[in-house]
């Protein structure tokens, strides 16, 4: 498979310094984090447009919620597992509650640092976030559509969470030639014996085990939910009405992620045959991302085992 020399985390930030030359509004904040969110290009071309805060989430959190109540257009950057848990009251307070437009940019999310553990997973973010009233949740899935949603957010007059991962990853859009609407899901392939809604770096494997079922004669639909808040209801109403099964598969806790999404929505208005899979309720494994996504069936073999399973 072709692996992007870019990681969604890069794209986010050479596309944020771009815009951010043309637009000296925008100012980026960071928390000991250059390296690790990519943010050193930012700070050495446009050091007036750039705040430090050393290791402190949480201050980070709230000045970029005061520039932001000053008017400026601001991201704060850093590990997920911090601005999920850590900085989690400034999230709700005095960014959500405050109604802040502040956009967070969560790197390294879900299982992306493998090996640490669950210290720095952050399998937990969709599941709170969603719950704060003015939060918006996004999961970009490859480096092409990171820089689309960037030059969304730029324009988006709401606060926002971005969860990417750390690593290249291979990518589902081959050109920039597709349309990117935030809380549209998109449609990677049609289908009318069931669909699989992927999210974030999941979406991939999706589409390859939908390409698998297609070449048995299995008409699998598969969904990129890039927006998790507000997700997309008509889609997923739509595909429970037209498949009548449904498979999830996300890299975060099965209880109240995108699972849930759908099932609380399905349940009300449209109840259907559905499985999630996601990690389950347990410390996760430890390995390489890849590793821990094969272990808990997240990868292409195991949806696609998974949607057999659903369709007897």
């Amino acid at each position: 498979m072709e692996i992007k020399s870019v990681p969604c985390r890069q794209s986010f930030t050479d596309t944020l310094v771009e815009l951010a030359k043309e637009d000296k509004n925008i100012v980026a904040v960071t928390t000991d984090a250059r390296g690790s969110v990519t943010l050193t290009k930012f700070f050495k071309e446009l050091p007036e447009q750039a705040v430090e805060c050393g290791i402190a989430e949480q201050d980070a959190v709230g000045i970029a919620a005061g520039l932001a109540q000053s008017g400026k257009n601001t991201f704060v950057c850093g590990p997920a597992c911090f601005y999920v848990a850590r900085s989690l009251e400034q999230v709700k307070v005095d960014v959500a509650y405050s109604q802040n437009p502040v956009k967070i940019l969560g790197v390294s999310g879900g299982v992306a640092y493998g090996a640490l553990g669950a210290t720095h997973h952050s399998l937990h973010d969709i599941a709170v976030l969603r719950t704060f009233p003015g939060m918006n949740v996004f999961l970009p899935c490859d480096a092409r559509q990171t820089r689309k949603l960037v030059q969304k957010l730029v324009k988006f007059p709401e606060a926002g969470y971005v969860r990417v991962g750390r690593n290249a990853v291979p990518d589902v859009y081959e050109n920039d030639d597709f349309e990117f609407e935030l809380g549209k899901a998109t449609t990677l392939l049609e289908g009318d014996d069931l669909t699989i809604i992927g999210c974030g770096e999941t979406v991939y494997h999706c589409l390859e085990a939908g390409k698998k079922l297609h070449a048995e004669g299995i008409k699998a639909r598969v969904l990129d939910m890039h927006t998790l808040k507000p997700a997309d209801e008509e889609a997923i109403l739509k595909a429970a009405r037209e498949t009548g099964k449904i498979l999830t598969v996300e890299e975060h806790s099965m209880y109240g992620g995108l699972g849930g999404i759908v099932a609380e929505l399905t349940a009300q208005h449209c109840p259907v045959k559905m499985r999630i899979l996601g990690i389950p309720d347990e410390n996760v494994v430890h390995g390489k991302p890849l590793e821990i996504f094969h272990h808990y069936k997240l990868d292409a073999e195991g949806i696609y085992a998974t949607a057999k399973e659903l369709i007897k």
